[in-house]
């Protein structure tokens, strides 16, 4: 059994900064990409930010500059720093991971159970 368990959102004012962990646990055997989806109040469910095993990250446009997404594969573990939130970003924040749990298995597709963010004054 996986669990993604998310952590780190928040209230938090215009301009200010919140960091999210997402630690994975359980039957893993290998992680290929890790994640940061949202959705925002009344829309579906959109890309925040990837980054594959090596480092290789991806960003929605709507984030670039702002946001970094970076993973500590030790530790199964992949964090978003977001900086200079505005409130088009409130949303509910998950976790996402593409994990193998053993020898011989495919890679399946992950999820937490989502963490609140809300950018207000």
């Amino acid at each position: 059994q996986v669990q993604l368990v998310e952590s780190g959102g928040g209230l938090v004012q215009p301009g200010g900064s919140l960091r999210l962990s997402c630690a994975a646990s359980g039957s893993i055997l290998s992680i290929n990409v890790m994640g940061w989806y949202r959705e925002p109040p009344g829309k579906q469910r959109e890309l925040v930010a990837t980054i594959l095993t090596g480092g290789s990250t991806n960003y929605a446009d709507s984030v670039k500059g702002r946001f970094t997404i970076s993973r500590d594969n030790a530790k199964n573990t992949v964090y978003l720093q977001m900086n200079n939130l505005k409130p088009e970003d409130t949303a509910l924040y998950y976790c996402h991971a593409e994990l193998q749990s053993g020898f011989g298995m495919a890679y399946r597709d992950r999820w937490g159970q989502g963490t609140q963010v809300t950018v207000s004054s």
